[in-house]
């Protein structure tokens, strides 16, 4: 039985000050509600003055007038794209049909069961880009020769295989004109060959479901035959379990077939009774007992998505003729309360609102350890707090309550410290793990390498944790707000980044390259391209600097890889007589 942890200093009583709140705001009761609907590098931004002092309200520095700001804006996303072009370059020369690139050593290598991830993960990229040869290459390799692939492959993971490739399969199909889609892209197959390879991966996927003797599937499929089996621990991870409805609810809706959405659904439907504590969970599930094992929360690695998936398959569900998930969005209110309560503390000396990690550390206090992952939080809190429309709109058609504001204070305040974490490292690349000053914990002479940052001494980088892997968190959570918020630092803040990752990260034959260590210049690099950056990061990017209007967060939402899925699901799915 889980029990509480120390109670710990609540920051959440001061995230809602200065948030202009109006006292008549009316409270959503009725949660199932439908609301309206060149490669030539610019110099970068230096990160020495607070983000704040150079943007702030929502204008930026300078005197552009707005036809100059739209141009430049323009400019940039046309940087994103001569990016994207290029790591696909480098992909398509030395590693077409892997699942990865290794740009220095000029090889591809399948470190996600042999799939062509990157391909997969790619496309609706190339799609949204209006890149018609990568669409058309990337398409035709998945019509030659990825239904072989699943057939014959070994084994899989559950959760990477359907987040990347499956989640990319199902975008494809919509964004190609599938299920009346928007048809944005005018070359590769037709929409049927999409969905035929995704049910078909799906079928052997669902083996993980119907192994297990409890809702809560097994870890690994071995494709070829259709078989699964749990990790080597026996256990299955938290946020891979349910992190797979989204996907499978959108097959079921275009196939007809109610068999995928109904397994999915049985896990979130699972999580409900179990013991929480404040609506957080452990990172580790039986699925044996179908019980949590262990007591280590976190909103990092093996818990993140978790959260992420219960705001999202409610927005995805709630207008579903006779369905009732007003659960999910209730385990989602209530997680985000325990997350103020217990999690969100304040760095020192300058108050940086951060995350940390049950359980306490040897001394009693809450872990200062925060996971860049952890930065997909600030986009999660925004898009449940205005359900994908602006806050303007939202306000002025009085649909936030006073937690909604709240959590969109709490939002943008991780996203500052989010972006910190980029610009107090010499590089202005984040690691993947940073730690906090508090009270209570401090490490000397392990700062980011930024001296002329105000947050040198909030930010702790351990040596093992200094490596970047070209990860999207934060550019997400970046692009959701600013669509939200309409403030113009998030694009600003985008910038920054993108350019350092140009500088210290493209590798000139072709393709981008994690790097191990971001404190020190040049820094070193790790010789890997992940999928995410051509699926994520370089998508999110393009979106940030882009036209609002393009895959707006009120009719899509993007699975844990970035897939675009519309919503409402289409073809009017009864969703309660499936599940």
């Amino acid at each position: 039985m889980l029990t509480r942890a120390n109670k710990t200093h609540s920051v959440s009583d001061g995230l809602a000050k200065g948030i202009g709140t109006n006292e008549e705001h009316k409270e959503v009761t009725d949660v199932g509600i439908r609301f309206k609907k060149l490669f030539r590098r610019a110099p970068r931004l230096p990160p020495r003055l607070s983000p704040d002092e150079k943007v702030s309200h929502g204008n930026i520095t300078g005197k552009l007038n707005e036809p100059d700001v739209e141009e430049k804006w323009k400019t940039r996303q046309q940087n994103v794209k001569d990016a994207f072009t290029h790591a696909w370059s480098g992909y398509k020369k030395f590693a077409m049909g892997y699942d990865e690139l290794m740009p220095e050593s000029h090889h591809g290598v399948d470190g996600l069961g042999g799939l062509g991830a990157t391909v997969v993960d790619a496309l609706d990229t190339a799609m949204i880009m209006g890149l018609d040869e990568v669409v058309s290459e990337a398409g035709s390799w998945i019509e030659s020769h990825l239904l072989e692939r699943i057939n014959h492959k070994g084994q899989v993971n559950l959760f990477e295989t359907t987040i990347r490739v499956l989640g990319g399969l199902l975008s494809a199909f919509h964004l190609s004109g599938g299920d009346q889609g928007i048809a944005i892209a005018q070359k590769g197959p037709k929409p049927a060959i999409y969905l035929n390879i995704a049910k078909n991966l799906a079928d052997r996927l669902l083996s993980a479901f119907t192994s297990s003797p409890t809702a809560i599937p097994f870890s690994d499929v071995v494709l070829r035959d259709s078989s699964a089996h749990s990790a080597p621990d026996g256990l299955s991870s938290t946020s891979e379990v349910s992190t797979l409805q989204l996907e499978f609810n959108y097959l079921s809706a275009i196939s007809g077939d109610p068999k995928y959405g109904t397994k999915g659904m049985k896990v979130l439907e699972h999580f409900k009774t179990l013991p929480k504590v404040e609506g957080l969970v452990p990172i580790y599930i039986n699925p044996h007992s179908g019980e949590f094992s262990g007591n280590n929360i976190r909103l990092g690695s093996r818990g993140d998505s978790y959260y992420e998936y219960l705001i999202k398959v409610w927005l995805q569900l709630r207008t579903t003729q006779d369905g009732n998930f007003t659960y999910l969005y209730d385990m989602y209110e209530e997680a985000m309360r325990g997350v103020k309560h217990m999690l969100v503390q304040k760095s020192v000396p300058s108050e940086l609102v951060f995350v940390g990690e049950l359980p306490t550390g040897p001394k009693g206090y809450l872990s200062p350890k925060m996971d860049h992952l952890v930065c997909f939080l600030p986009g999660t809190l925004a898009l449940g707090a205005t359900k994908g429309l602006t806050k303007e709109k939202a306000m002025k058609d009085n649909l936030l309550t006073f937690e909604d504001l709240e959590n969109l204070k709490l939002a943008e305040d991780l996203a500052k410290t989010c972006f910190e974490m980029y610009s107090v490292t010499s590089t202005g690349l984040a690691p993947e793990i940073a730690y906090f000053h508090t009270k209570d914990y401090f490490e000397d002479g392990l700062d980011g390498g930024n001296k002329s940052s105000k947050y040198i001494k909030d930010i702790i980088i351990k040596h093992a944790d200094r490596h970047n892997l070209l990860r999207p968190e934060t550019v997400e959570s970046l692009f959701v707000l600013y669509r939200i918020t309409q403030d113009q630092k998030y694009r600003e803040w985008g910038w920054q980044i993108f350019e350092a990752f140009e500088k210290y990260t493209k590798i000139e034959s072709g393709g981008y390259t994690s790097l191990d260590d971001v404190t020190i210049i040049p820094p070193p690099k790790r010789d890997k391209m992940e999928t995410f950056f051509l699926g994520e990061t370089l998508k999110y990017l393009y979106l940030l600097f882009g036209d609002n209007s393009v895959i707006p967060l009120d009719k899509f939402v993007f699975n844990t890889e970035a897939h675009p899925l519309p919503i409402p699901l289409g073809k009017g799915t009864n969703m309660k007589a499936s599940m």
